[in-house]
């Protein structure tokens, strides 16, 4: 399940690469457009519910102010209108759905988060996501990430290691119609094999090395984003296959909460 990046390499402290004049102006844009999609939903939705306006509205003000801002950079414009359409709030309890749209992870039972909005972004928008892809998700967690990439995808593939969460996530995403996210419980390491190959992967909680039943289930040209490490030294790592070797970049130092299951037996924890 997702986390959140550790202090150190908080995106205040260093200002994305590619955030020039003509940059900002792509960001401003992208923002002017959700925001216009904001202000015509109400007219053609018909009468809606004060709060869901106002989620909303917290919707566009998390894309420009935390995702298209020049300090974070986000800039994919199908990732920025994912993150301004799926509605967060929806996937998290009812007791913290007021802060649904904050800067920050927020708890969501059994020990587990779901992450802040920009590490949603950040993974995904590093995934490159097709709109022919098959992903793969380690992590279901709130069923969050998962409808984040219903939306830029053609198939996703989320197991869930923690029961009730698999069957509460799998619940909402079908309440909510995202009915390409196909979603088990079950050990994440092991991956989906009869489901395979996969265009992409992304892992939402971490090991300490990357399992290789998912290096194996990842096609040739995949790419893979997965945060490796002990619980206090994480790094996420953008990964891609090529002739069946592995190229391998560290993106960004974060905190995920443990991969458990088959990874603890395998290595003794």
């Amino acid at each position: 399940m997702p986390a959140y990046p550790r202090p150190a390499a908080h995106p205040l402290q260093s200002r994305p690469a590619g955030c020039g004049p003509a940059h900002r102006s792509r960001q401003q844009r992208a923002c002017r457009f959700l925001a216009l999609l904001v202000g015509l939903w109400a007219p053609l939705g018909g009468a809606v519910a004060a709060t869901e306006l106002d989620y909303a509205a917290a919707r566009t003000r998390m894309v420009e102010q935390q995702l298209a801002s020049p300090w974070r950079g986000i800039s994919d414009p199908a990732v920025l209108r994912a993150m301004a359409t799926v509605p967060r709030h929806e996937f998290v309890p009812a007791e913290v759905q007021p802060y649904a749209y904050d800067d920050r992870p927020l708890p969501i039972g059994y020990a587990q988060t779901i992450s802040q909005p920009y590490v949603v972004a950040f993974m995904t928008e590093k995934l490159r996501p097709k709109s022919t892809d098959r992903v793969l998700e380690i992590g279901t967690g709130s069923g969050y990430q998962a409808a984040i990439l219903s939306a830029l995808v053609n198939e996703v593939y989320s197991i869930e290691i923690v029961e009730p969460l698999a069957r509460r996530a799998q619940g909402d995403l079908a309440r909510l119609g995202y009915d390409n996210v196909r979603l088990r419980h079950g050990d994440g390491y092991k991956g989906w094999p009869e489901a395979a190959p996969f265009d992409a992967i992304i892992v939402t909680c971490a090991p300490d090395h990357v399992p290789q039943p998912l290096i194996d289930q990842l096609r040739d040209g995949g790419r893979m984003i997965i945060p490796v490490g002990e619980r206090n030294d994480q790094m996420l790592y953008l990964l891609k296959k090529r002739g069946g070797e592995l190229q391998r970049e560290a993106v960004l130092p974060v905190r995920f909460v443990p991969m458990t299951g088959a990874v603890d037996a395998n290595f003794g924890r």
